[in-house]
């Protein structure tokens, strides 16, 4: 796996609507990209986390009206008091927050359109379709369905559930259907470009089908970027949208910065895979850049069995979680719990049953006993194994390993979820370890000090190679824990695959006490 500072990792989540505040749906799609640039950057690749918020068209036109203010207000306001939060909630260390408001964002769209106009890419005509205000997306019969109780009788999207419009307009198109073959080449030509395969399969058989030109201009509202050629038609919202990954990274304004950071990995959810590995590329090919480097669809949160929605009352703030639990194990479960690429239901029994196992009694309890045994035992400073050491020891050691390298190739290959279950086998085999080796029965004889310091070291490093490989999931209790074990600094400025190695720990160390990681919850 590539490890250098010569390698570049730019990956950005799609950017948010605020027509309405987080659930825990969005968190989800942002821990992902957390944990993924975290560890990018800790392994010393040259990473960059872009994640920001989409605040033109129709819906927010609507939603802000409805609430009594302009768009511009209601979009400020929902940054500043829902999304921005978001980060520090989360905890969340990404480099850019880009607004589809800012002039950054609206002279380069203006850029690429005149750009796209003048190739001969976008012409005018006219257009009659069923358009869905939630998805700000004209539907094909295949995404309606039939409505039921109070929509009885009434077509509806798929996704929201609620009545389409009939809307017939003039707008501008663009010619998506001159690319339907250098689309489907890339798909042949990068079969890992659309992941996981369930998402490319359905994209590739829906380009298979034939592609329609796209209408990419409104002139029914004035909530969006004006087409430079045509002030009386506004940038339809998902066309300008999109154009936020390299409007935010330097296009058409900073040339070295684009250089370096693009191509970007897409993370999106699976609803909108369709816009980002079709539209989003035929957007690049039309203006002569190259496409992503990857577009990975994961799953839909569900509770109740259905996705997340506000219009359906399922949607649950992330705070209702990290005010209980804390946002470690917040980023914990949704990484863990969930395999990245599907669908995975969300239930507190089942988030406060793994807080327990996993975080409060595993981990958790893992580092407050070698910490306290350490103090107790060897005055709080880290023993010389080397007289000790015997098979047990480098059995641990070739488990932290062979968990290491399979964690990082996980990452690599977006399966955050088994990245941590690798990374949970030096959990679970040091609690095992110290079980086996029972310090507490060898301190009473001194005739096993030697023993005891090899063990109490092995333990002890385990925590070190715990502490680093954890911290892009859970960062602020793997600082703790890192302070805790006398390390300089934070696990972050270690370069990780390097530092997560075996034997790292310095003997001499003094540790210092650790309060509970991860404190019990009482159960109402």
């Amino acid at each position: 796996m590539p490890t250098t500072t010569s390698d570049s990792f730019f990956i950005a989540t799609p950017i948010f609507y605020v027509n309405d505040v987080p659930h825990i749906g969005h968190a989800y799609t942002e821990v992902a990209a957390d944990a993924l640039s975290r560890w990018m950057r800790n392994s010393g690749i040259d990473t960059w986390f872009l994640t920001g918020t989409d605040e033109h068209g129709q819906k927010i036109m609507r939603t802000a009206l409805a609430n009594g203010v302009e768009p511009k207000e209601w979009a400020d306001r929902l940054v500043e008091q829902a999304w921005k939060p978001l980060l520090t909630t989360l905890n969340l260390a990404n480099d850019d927050f880009i607004r589809t408001t800012e002039e950054r964002h609206e002279s380069a769209v203006q850029k690429f359109l005149t750009l796209l106009h003048d190739k001969g890419f976008i012409y005018q005509g006219e257009y009659e379709g069923f358009y869905c205000v939630g998805c700000e997306e004209y539907k094909t019969p295949a995404d309606l369905a039939e409505g039921t109780d109070e929509f009885e009788g009434q077509k509806v999207c798929q996704i929201h559930g609620r009545p389409i419009e009939v809307l017939k307009e003039e707008n501008y198109f663009f010619k998506m259907s001159d690319f339907q073959e250098q689309l489907l080449e890339l798909y042949r030509e990068r079969p890992d470009f659309i992941q996981p395969a369930s998402v490319k399969n359905e994209i590739v058989a829906f380009v298979n089908r034939g592609l329609e030109d796209l209408s990419i201009s409104r002139s029914n509202i004035d909530w969006g970027i004006e087409l430079p050629f045509d002030t009386t038609h506004v940038t339809y919202v998902w066309f300008e949208a999109l154009l936020n990954y390299i409007t935010a990274t330097g296009w058409g304004s900073n040339d070295d910065e684009f250089a370096r950071r693009w191509p970007a990995v897409q993370l999106v959810g699976k609803d909108i895979a369709r816009f980002h590995a079709v539209i989003w590329p035929a957007m690049l090919m039309a203006a002569g850049l190259e496409p992503p480097k990857n577009v990975f669809a994961h799953g839909w949160l569900l509770v109740g069995g259905e996705k997340m929605s506000k219009s359906k009352l399922t949607g649950i703030a992330p705070s209702d979680i990290t005010d209980v639990f804390g946002a470690d194990a917040f980023r914990y479960y949704f990484l863990r719990a969930i395999t990245f690429g599907s669908d995975g239901s969300f239930s507190w029994e089942d988030l406060s049953a793994r807080y327990e196992a996993e975080l409060a009694n595993g981990l958790g309890n893992l580092a407050s006993r070698v910490i306290a045994m350490l103090h107790r035992y060897r005055g709080g400073v880290i023993p010389d194994p080397s007289a000790g050491t015997g098979a047990a020891e480098e059995a641990l050691r070739s488990v932290m390993t062979d968990a290491v390298s399979k964690a990082n190739e996980a990452m690599h290959g977006f399966a955050i979820h088994e990245a941590l279950a690798q990374i949970w086998r030096i959990v679970e085999d040091t609690n095992g370890y110290l079980t086996e080796q029972e310090p507490w029965a060898l301190a009473k004889d001194d005739a096993n000090a030697d023993r005891l310091d090899a063990v109490l070291y092995q333990a002890a490093d385990a925590l070190r190679v715990l502490a680093l490989v954890l911290h892009p999931f859970m960062p602020n209790s793997m600082s703790a824990l890192w302070g805790a074990l006398g390390q300089e600094g934070e696990p972050s400025d270690q370069v990780l695959l390097d530092a997560a190695v075996a034997g790292g720990l310095k003997t001499g160390t003094t540790v210092l006490e650790l309060p509970p990681l991860f404190p019990r919850i009482e159960q109402d």
